[in-house]
């Protein structure tokens, strides 16, 4: 949920669609999709020439349509280099920092992934095109609700929604091989760290007004953590305010 970044086939029967790079059955609807050709621009424009390499995730931002995670009367915008107002006061983010933050979790086919702040869904479906289970959370009930029936309706059976305080992770579904959040707490939660096998990466905007974009790997003797770029994203609401 980012409000302004600092860098800011073979063609298969009709009947049986397309299946993505989650091995899910795309509807033969999203095959035709007229905005494929400024999908493929904004990839090659916006993340692939700003060094994001893993082809796990440039294919997902390929193919993920970043305009249905949008409100219609944004959605010429979709493929824009910005983030876009998704409603509730909460943005969709920049199209390289979800490229970005996605590429900084080193997402493999066997991972289970936490998300804190579903938002509009968007960056959990390209969690969901790169790694094994999503688990995501998200505060807002409204935007919970649509993000997950937009998730269901595109077909993405291992992503696992919930409506909550994200401060305290998903205990009942930890540990994970990584957590990624998208508003800015100032501290990090503890229990999200916690909550990370060893190996794995918590990537998180972390600060109130100037924030950084923060990598902590939790090793078997702790936790090493390292500052990415500046960024500029919504707060972190609930727990992290020091609301009970």
């Amino acid at each position: 949920m980012l409000r302004i970044g600092w860098f800011c086939l073979m063609v298969l029967p009709a009947l049986a669609g397309l299946t993505g790079g989650n091995g899910r059955v795309q509807p033969v609807s999203e095959t035709r999709d007229p905005m494929l050709d400024r999908r493929l621009a904004m990839v090659s424009g916006q993340i692939e020439s700003r060094g994001v390499r893993h082809e796990a995730v440039l294919e997902a931002m390929r193919t993920v349509p970043r305009h249905r995670f949008v409100p219609e009367g944004v959605r010429r915008e979709a493929y824009q280099d910005g983030p876009l107002p998704i409603g509730h006061r909460q943005t969709i983010s920049q199209p390289y920092i979800v490229a970005l933050m996605t590429e900084l979790l080193r997402p493999e086919k066997s991972m289970k992934v936490l998300e804190v702040g579903t938002g509009s869904g968007y960056q959990a479906a390209v969690l969901a095109e790169c790694v094994g289970e999503v688990y995501t959370i998200e505060i807002v009930r409204e935007l919970g609700i649509e993000a997950a029936g937009l998730l269901d309706s595109l077909g993405y059976e291992n992503v696992h929604t919930r409506i909550g305080d994200g401060y305290d992770g998903w205990p009942e579904q930890a540990p994970f091989d990584g957590i990624l959040v998208t508003a800015a707490p100032a501290k990090v939660p503890p229990p999200l760290k916690e909550q990370l096998v060893v190996g794995g990466r918590l990537v998180i905007p972390v600060g109130r007004g100037g924030q950084d974009l923060v990598v902590i790997t939790r090793t078997e003797k702790g936790f090493v953590e390292r500052i990415v770029t500046p960024v500029r994203f919504v707060p972190m609401t609930g727990k992290a305010e020091g609301k009970p």
